[in-house]
């Protein structure tokens, strides 16, 4: 018997050994083959993954774009805008929007607004009579506790070189300034004009009607439309050229109003 197992030791350690290692590589194999399709598995979650964080950009895409240009047509509108008009509040002839424009075509109106502790006064640039209005023109001056009323209109800068001339500013009638006035809103920055060396004298009866005007046109406080009827004017009948001009103006605008219903 010991000889038997002498002879068929050798043998069948070495057929253990094969079967041994022949399981040992099937093992590993199916170790690799999982560790192969855990790696594969991986590799398409990360690849899904990505597809849709790609798919979800680009569908993102163009609504971004559409935000920005929207925010970026705003941006120039308000670039555009800004440097090219200006404020402008009126308070004598120019509450009128047919008096105003006939220079000024780009003037619409913006708000009514006061100017604080301001009055209005009448008068000429040192004593000269006006040779538009016969008579004194309106101007404001520093007053504490009181209040001016007037329109506020927004303006092209086109029109700015006009409105100056309608001013006199180049000969020194009138000098620019800004200044801040209250509306129902917040407080506006405005151009207005301040009459240099006045000298009291009252307005003619045309150019009060005008301005009593503008100031039933635009709504101002019926107080105040009050306290300018009960100016005291200089009387003078004669025929004024702005005045036939303002008619003709209201005559067109009216004629255009019919064609347009």
């Amino acid at each position: 018997m010991r000889w038997l197992w002498r002879r068929a030791a050798p043998h069948l350690s070495a057929s253990y050994l094969k079967r041994k290692r022949d399981s040992e590589g099937e093992e590993n194999c199916k170790q690799g083959a999982m560790i192969s399709s855990l790696a594969e598995s991986a590799a398409v979650r990360r690849l899904r993954r990505e597809h849709l964080s790609t798919s979800s950009l680009l569908l993102t895409l163009p609504s971004l774009f559409t935000v920005l240009a929207l925010l970026l047509a705003r941006l120039a509108d308000s670039i555009m805008e800004e440097p090219h008009t200006f404020l402008y509040f009126a308070y004598g002839s120019n509450l009128l929007k047919e008096r105003l424009q006939l220079k000024n075509p780009s003037a619409a109106v913006h708000c009514v607004a006061r100017l604080l502790d301001y009055k209005l006064v009448f008068g000429n640039h040192k004593g000269l009579a006006s040779d538009r209005w016969h008579g004194g023109v309106a101007t404001i001056e520093h007053s504490p506790g009181d209040e001016v009323w007037g329109v506020v209109w927004r303006m092209n800068m086109s029109d700015l070189e006009s409105l100056d001339s309608q001013e006199n500013v180049s000969l020194g009638a009138y000098s620019p300034v800004a200044m801040s006035v209250k509306t129902r809103g917040p407080e506006l920055s405005c151009r207005t004009y301040i009459m240099n060396s006045c000298v009291y004298a009252p307005p003619s009866p045309q150019y009060m009607k005008v301005i009593v005007m503008g100031a039933v046109q635009n709504g101002l406080p019926e107080d105040y439309q009050d306290k300018l009827r009960a100016i005291q004017t200089n009387e003078y009948e004669g025929s004024l050229p702005v005045m036939t001009e303002l008619a003709m103006k209201k005559a067109k605008e009216k004629a255009h109003r019919r064609s347009d219903a």
